[in-house]
């Protein structure tokens, strides 16, 4: 299994945690892969070791996807129109991280993920295959991005339009089969007669989560999707209101006992002290075991 984490600068004391909870509660073969802008290079080099690999997210671009010199934004040669948003360019570095992947679990974990309880790869796999995360009928009208994302993922699959309510497959702690993000690419490439990378490149409102799950869904069915849950494994406080020290314990007590991270959103601004409090409460309330 490989833990692939992208990141950058600002959110490099997170990684950092991240880092070290990985190297906790895995085992010594699991590797943490962490992909970074090169100018954050430096920066992240602290972080490698036997265990912790740091790549440069441009070795996973296209010779062809340049970056602007205004805005966050990349241009893609073969298709400067639209050009590529950041958060666009994040879900097709990825993708190619993935693809690159020699193992049998991809775990996508985020810099504000931290691990409190011990994993291994068979917390990911079963018979085989490898664990997949699917809300069903979470995605209705009132959401009109997740509407959006599915209905994206469906032309760049080749699949007929489809109605809400749909399954939502978007979670902070997500498992993918490297093998099957491979044959998912090639069937972007054989649906839209372009290389992967510039049919994703040029969308405006795309979820990888979204694209993986609609092709394990409904382009390979079982036994690919026979290893579902609707649990992410991940405790998580996501919006904008930062946990402090009268709201952590109440949080962490809210843990299932099945979770073995737990994800506090950056944008919520919440204080690493209170950050550390809730990782080492979680740590020790319901102490984990490798399975």
């Amino acid at each position: 299994m490989t833990v692939l984490t992208p990141s950058f600068g600002p959110d490099f004391e997170l990684c950092a945690d991240l880092n070290r909870s990985v190297l906790q509660f895995s085992p010594s073969h699991v590797r943490h892969q962490i992909i970074v802008p090169r100018r954050d290079m430096p920066l992240f080099e602290r972080l490698a070791g036997p265990r912790t690999e740091i790549r440069c997210e441009a070795d996973l671009l296209p010779g062809g996807f340049v970056k602007s010199p205004i805005g966050n934004y990349t241009i893609n040669v073969r298709r400067p129109i639209p050009p590529v948003r950041g958060w666009i360019l994040q879900q097709v570095i990825k993708l190619a991280a993935v693809a690159q992947v020699d193992a049998d679990v991809a775990l996508m974990v985020d810099s504000d993920i931290e691990f409190v309880r011990p994993f291994t790869p068979a917390t990911f796999v079963r018979d085989g295959v490898v664990r997949f995360y699917g809300l069903p009928g979470a995605v209705h009208d009132e959401l009109p991005r997740h509407v959006m994302w599915h209905r994206g993922a469906r032309r760049l699959l080749g699949l007929p339009p489809t109605t809400t309510p749909m399954t939502d497959y978007v979670s902070s702690l997500l498992a993918w089969d490297p093998a099957i993000v491979r044959s998912l690419l090639a069937r972007v490439e054989q649906t839209t007669g372009r290389r992967w990378t510039s049919a994703i490149a040029a969308q405006l409102h795309f979820s990888e989560w979204t694209l993986y799950g609609v092709y394990v869904d409904e382009v390979l069915g079982a036994p690919a999707n026979s290893f579902a849950s609707d649990s992410s494994l991940c405790h998580a406080l996501w919006g904008t209101v930062p946990l402090d020290d009268t709201t952590v314990g109440d949080w962490v007590d809210a843990m299932s006992p099945d979770d073995v991270a737990i994800m506090i959103s950056a944008k919520t601004h919440t204080t690493f002290a209170v950050r550390r409090a809730a990782s080492a409460a979680a740590r020790v309330s319901r102490p984990g075991r490798l399975v």
